[in-house]
């Protein structure tokens, strides 16, 4: 189901939406769906220095590592319990 918006802008914007729209080749209404949809996702995606942050927090614990070998056979044994595999 769709719904209409209303939105009110003075001339300037509208002329401006207008040319903008004309320059892509498509009509006002679709440049504005897909200019509202790319605003939505772009603030849905964390900016550069929040994901370095998260990071760089992640990378301040220790976390058990061993040869890949000994990770991959615990990994096994934890699914098999202790059945033989």
């Amino acid at each position: 189901m769709t719904k209409r918006l209303q939105v009110l802008l003075d001339d300037a914007e509208l002329k401006e939406l207008q040319r903008f729209a004309r320059e892509r080749r498509m009509t006002v209404a679709e440049f504005v769906r897909q200019t509202l949809r790319a605003a939505r996702t772009e603030a849905t995606i964390p900016d550069l220095a929040e994901r370095l942050a998260a990071v760089k927090r992640a990378y301040e614990h220790e976390f058990p590592i061993d040869d890949i070998e000994v990770v991959l056979d615990e990994i096994e044994r934890g699914y098999l319990g202790d059945r033989p595999r």
